[in-house]
């Protein structure tokens, strides 16, 4: 029997600060946008792949202490795909990196 896996390890700069979003039960999350850079041949004008990411309990406070727009991070995580209902009652899907481990560069 194959055992799936889903894990992902990305290094990249955030694109801006963390969004924190604190629950009555003292829990939080850090929603923030990470950036990494595709190998280009031409290093004046570097092109970059966004990714969604968010970050519960500890990380989040990590994140939410230490990140900032610019800094760098490595994080290991998993593949999240979700649905939500827009502002037009539409559904849309996202898929997001749910950090299980961070590292401030």
């Amino acid at each position: 029997m194959q055992t799936l896996r889903n894990h992902i390890t990305l290094i990249g700069n955030m694109g801006a600060n963390a969004q924190i979003t604190n629950f009555d039960n003292g829990n939080k999350v850090a929603r923030f946008s990470l950036a990494t850079n595709k190998s280009a041949t031409n290093k004046k004008n570097p092109q970059a792949d966004w990714h969604r990411i968010f970050a519960w309990g500890n990380l989040a406070k990590f994140i939410e202490s230490y990140g900032e727009k610019g800094k760098q991070l490595a994080i290991h995580g998993r593949i999240v795909n979700r649905t939500y209902m827009n502002k037009e009652g539409k559904p849309r899907k996202v898929t997001e990196i749910e950090v299980k481990h961070v590292i401030g560069l």
